[in-house]
């Protein structure tokens, strides 16, 4: 699989939710494609789970991830790569005073670091 190392700047134009982004990338001069971005590394809990627990977490890692980004001119995107649904990418996502994203919501113990295995739910163990 063709990975781009970026970086590539974006505009980011919502949150779905606490790993996931719309951006507006500009990968070319004049040139600009809109593409949903799931954050490299992490797996938010779910806005969508049958837990109310998990709905929560969710709730608050969107408003976290908003929060971080609100008010950026520009993120940058590294180590761009593909994701298993059409239409949407991997990437690092940094902010303008060099922060990644993903990193920030570790540390703040907001999401779960992920390798691409099997996720946990630790607040709802029968999703």
């Amino acid at each position: 699989m063709r990975q781009i190392k970026g970086p590539i700047a974006a505009d980011v134009l919502r949150v779905l939710d606490g790993d996931t982004v719309e951006v507006r990338a500009y990968p070319w001069p004049q040139q600009s494609v809109d593409v949903l971005v799931r954050l490299r590394g992490i797996d938010a809990p779910e806005i969508h789970s049958k837990c109310a627990a998990e709905r929560v977490r969710a709730e608050i890692a969107k408003d976290r991830l908003s929060g971080m980004i609100g008010g950026q001119n520009k993120v940058l995107l590294t180590d761009i790569g593909g994701d298993k649904y059409f239409g949407r990418v991997v990437a690092n996502l940094g902010l303008e005073d060099g922060e990644d994203a993903a990193s920030t919501l570790i540390l703040e113990n907001l999401v779960q670091p992920y390798d691409g295995g099997h996720k946990e739910h630790p607040l709802c163990p029968s999703s």
